[in-house]
Order: C-alpha cells, then sequence, then structure tokens
C-alpha cells in the first residue's frame, strides 16, 4: 500500500516541474541603444509607422527596400511646398538688396539688372551702364530714387522716366549725356552735372511742369544758355563751368513785372562761364540774392 501511495504522490507533482514558457519580447522597444545605428533603426521604424499607415500587415510586408526609398520619395514629393519664383535672385546676388533699396555700386554692370518689384531706390553709380530706356524701370511704380553717377550714359529714351509717378531724385552726374529726356511731374532734385549738354538738348518744356523740383544741377556742361521755363519752386540752381554767354529780363525774373520775386531762390552759381553779370543788372531784380559769378 505504502508503494501505491508513493507512486500517486509522484504523478500528481511532475506538471508542477516543467519549465517556464519563454517571455515575448517587444519587437518595438527591440532597438541597441549602445550601437551607433540606433537612430537609423529608429528612423526605419517611425517610417514604417507613419508612410505605411494604413496599409494592411500583408502588404507592408510585401514591401522591398527599393520599394519603401521610392514610396517615402513619393510621399516628401507630396508634402513639399511650392517653390518659390527666384527671378529676381540673380540681381540681389551681384547686389545688395536691402528694404526696397538695390546697391549695384561699382560691379561693372553694362545695362540696369531686373530689379525686385519692391525696389523704391536703385543705386548703380560707378558702372558700365552706356544707354537708358522704357524697358529699364517698366512696371516699376515704386522708385522714388535713381543713381546713375559715373556710368558711360550717352542716351536716355524719351519716356524711360515719364511713367515712374513717384520718382522724386534722379541723378545722371557725371556721364556722357548730349540731351535731356522727359523728366517726371514729381522730381524734388534733379542732377546731371559734368556731362556734356548742350542748350539745344534741352527742350523749352523740359523744365516748365517740375512744380516740385527745389535742387537743379546742371553745371560743367556746355550750356549757351540758361534753360528756359525754369519753375518757381526752385531753391537752388547751379550753372557754373558752362558755356553761358548772356541773359535776358526774363531768364529768372518777368521783365513785364517789376513786383514779382522769385523768393524760394537760395543760390544760383554762374561763376566760370564767358559771361560779365555786371552788365545785366535787370536781370536779377526780383531775386532776393544775387546770382555767384563775375560781375567785371
Amino acid at each position: 500500500m505504502k508503494t501505491v501511495h508513493s507512486t500517486l504522490l509522484l504523478l500528481l507533482f511532475v506538471p508542477l516541474a516543467e519549465p517556464a514558457p519563454p517571455p515575448q519580447l517587444d519587437t518595438h522597444s527591440n532597438y541597441e541603444y549602445a550601437t551607433d545605428n540606433y537612430e537609423e533603426t529608429k528612423f526605419s521604424q517611425d517610417y514604417e509607422d507613419e508612410y505605411l499607415d494604413g496599409k494592411t500587415p500583408e502588404e507592408k510586408e510585401t514591401l522591398t527596400p527599393d520599394e519603401k526609398s521610392l514610396q517615402l520619395q513619393k510621399d516628401e514629393s507630396v508634402t513639399l511646398p511650392p517653390k518659390k519664383e527666384t527671378d529676381e535672385m540673380p540681381t540681389c546676388l551681384l547686389c545688395v538688396c536691402l528694404s526696397g533699396s538695390v546697391y549695384c555700386e561699382e560691379v561693372d554692370i553694362d545695362a540696369v539688372p531686373p530689379l525686385p518689384k519692391e525696389s523704391a531706390y536703385l543705386y548703380a553709380r560707378f558702372n558700365k551702364i552706356k544707354k537708358l530706356t522704357a524697358k529699364d524701370f517698366a512696371d516699376m511704380p515704386n522708385l522714388r530714387r535713381l543713381d546713375f553717377t559715373g556710368n558711360l550714359i550717352e542716351d536716355i529714351e524719351d519716356n524711360t522716366f515719364s511713367q515712374l509717378p513717384l520718382l522724386e531724385e534722379l541723378s545722371l552726374a557725371e556721364n556722357q549725356l548730349l540731351r535731356l529726356p522727359v523728366l517726371p511731374p514729381k522730381l524734388t532734385l534733379f542732377n546731371a552735372k559734368h556731362n556734356k549738354i548742350k542748350s539745344k538738348g534741352i527742350k523749352a518744356n523740359t523744365f516748365k511742369k517740375l512744380n516740385k523740383l527745389s535742387f537743379l544741377y546742371l553745371d560743367h556742361n556746355d550750356l549757351e544758355s540758361v534753360p528756359p521755363n525754369l519753375p518757381e519752386s526752385l531753391r537752388v540752381i547751379h550753372l557754373q563751368f558752362n558755356s553761358i554767354t548772356s541773359i535776358t529780363d526774363d531768364t529768372f525774373c518777368k521783365a513785364n513785372d517789376t513786383r514779382y520775386i522769385r523768393d524760394r531762390v537760395e543760390e544760383i552759381r554762374l561763376e566760370g562761364n564767358p559771361i560779365i553779370l555786371g552788365k545785366h543788372p535787370n536781370s536779377f531784380i526780383c531775386l532776393k540774392r544775387l546770382p555767384v559769378g563775375s560781375y567785371i
């Protein structure tokens, strides 16, 4: 009997001695943190979670590495923002574009570069520009100041500046000009000193309607006479070192109106011209100050 009882007890305890099954591993946390390829492994897992989302497990498993790469490129091409226009970049790489101002000084350009549409000020001094055309400033309504000092400009199309309604300051100093183009109506400063401009190169109405013009610099040219119809708004008139030989009572004043006073003029310079100002006393009767020049 004792032998039977011992056998039964042994049979009851045998199942309890079987080894426990191996633990299940979490595949998503099975990264080798101590290895260099951790970031690559993590990126691969994130890619599978994000870019293969919505596919069945069978579809995910059937994608080869090359197919995964193509899928990633396809998805990235969809999510990238649209490419911006870069037509203005060459100018702003050659020059300096800053807050509506374009600085193209001493960069050896021979033509006006394409300007950003919002440009208000262009400084293109000391280059090799020979000609200005209306196309150079087409659709540029915000321009307020243009400076082409020290170029090689010989010719300017008549309508080059007339379509710039906001242009206030224009410098064409130190060029090779023989004549002046049509000027915009809101100019306050015009500088064309050190050119080759003759009196026949200035039309009779060039300055007549410029009712805001305050500063006029035409010194060091080849003018034989003072330009006609100078506006009442002028404060400074520089005509020194030309070829002016005579003036009349109507040059600055009004011969038929002795009460007329040109009270805004602060300075007229006529030195360096072959004219004796003392021979024309009635020509300055309307001025508060006599012009600078020779009176003897």
